[in-house]
């Protein structure tokens, strides 16, 4: 039986928590941890946590001792000290994303992992949806032909009070705006369908939050060795639609399952009626893809399990969080610097240090009001993703 602690019970813990307990043959969640214990507290009460413990802080659940699986839920500025601390005591981590604002820190992270013996994993829950994985396998296929064109929207919306949280808003605590919190779903499931880009141009603004040092909307373009991604970034776009449309040079496929396939007429306009043979081809492919068992963050809790009872790598680690904080870090210096940025970033690169983005990022205004709690469970409409 894994034993698991939940650190930092806010918006995201619900997630972990109900995907623990799908898996009550397997584990059981015996601490919760908040620097405000009486919000674990209700948070014990609400999920029937009976014989869960509540700590005040991470450092008096290390030394109490007893954990296999910690699932790190804190703000993202406290992920690299919480997630080092345990894995130096060879505790293995769950940690939400971002994995943490900064290159240094996600490799201060790996080295912890690769001392003590532990396993790390980054939440990148999004690639267990069945959508995605039917995009992944077409993708793979390679029938669409080379990539061209990538076009990624991670579109979302989110009022004024959003960012009145006493942690979001800011460069310091919360490491980025919508670049880094929200669209770092889709960065993953690019890096995961593509690699890393060659290099990266990116503009950045706050367009709808008055109350919020970071950006709320950035457009990036992603450029590989013969192919363009371009990725949207937001926490303005109403109604949420989010989009991820491949384009191949002998089809197009998306999320939503859509195929099309052009043919040439002699002149280059495109036939009537398009390649049905390879719409079709592509459509089989995707039935005949298995549902996942397991979904979202249950998906993910699942391998996580797996792994440390077979004592093997997630298939999510580490490494895959890094990648994604890279290309995030790229778009940041590009929209600062309002240039090209090349890929891979260096460890002399000033960028590679968290205190260069809260040194050079803009300040588009003040962050105007600081609660501690806020009412109301996460929502999405018209977004599968869940979000903090």
């Amino acid at each position: 039986m894994i034993r698991v602690a939940i650190v930092g019970t806010g918006n995201i813990s619900p997630s972990h928590i109900s995907s623990y307990q799908a898996f009550g043959e397997r584990c059981e969640i015996v601490a919760l941890c908040d620097i405000a214990p009486e919000k674990a507290e209700a948070v014990k009460r609400q999920h029937g946590l009976d014989g869960a413990k509540v700590y005040s802080s991470h450092a008096d659940l290390l030394d109490a001792g007893g954990v296999d699986l910690v699932s790190v839920c804190t703000p993202p500025a406290t992920h690299e000290p919480i997630s080092v601390d345990f894995l130096e005591a060879g505790v293995n981590v769950l940690c939400e994303k971002p994995m943490a604002p900064s290159l240094a820190a996600c490799d201060a992270i790996l080295r912890a992992e690769e001392g003590g013996g532990a396993v790390f994993s980054s939440i990148a829950q999004n690639r267990y949806r069945d959508d995605v994985t039917r995009l992944k396998a077409a993708v793979d296929s390679g029938l669409a032909g080379p990539v061209a064109h990538v076009q990624v929207d991670s579109a979302w919306w989110r009022g004024l009070s959003y960012y009145d949280l006493w942690w979001r808003g800011t460069w310091e605590q919360e490491g980025g705006g919508c670049t880094l919190n929200h669209a770092v779903h889709h960065v993953d499931l690019l890096l995961w369908l593509l690699g890393a880009p060659q290099s990266v141009t990116a503009v950045l603004t706050n367009a709808g939050h008055e109350n919020a040092e970071v950006e709320d909307l950035s457009v990036a373009v992603l450029s590989y060795d013969r192919a363009i991604a371009t990725l949207t970034s937001s926490a303005v776009h109403h109604g949420e639609k989010q989009h991820m449309v491949v384009q191949g040079r002998d089809a197009s496929i998306n999320l939503k399952g859509e195929a099309i396939a052009e043919v040439s007429q002699p002149n280059g306009f495109p036939a009537p009626g398009g390649n049905r043979e390879l719409v079709e081809e592509l459509e089989s492919l995707a039935r005949g893809v298995e549902p996942l068992a397991y979904t979202g963050h249950k998906g993910q809790v699942d391998d996580v399990l797996t792994a440390i009872e077979a004592g093997r790598r997630p298939a999510i680690d580490g490494h895959d969080g890094r990648r994604t904080i890279e290309l995030i870090t790229a778009i940041y210096k590009a929209g600062i610097e309002r240039r090209a940025i090349d890929l891979p970033v260096p460890p002399d690169d000033p960028y590679y240090e968290a205190g260069t983005l809260m040194e050079r990022a803009p300040r588009f205004f003040e962050k105007s009001a600081s609660v501690t709690e806020q009412a109301g469970p996460i929502s999405v409409s018209g977004a599968q993703e869940e979000n903090r």
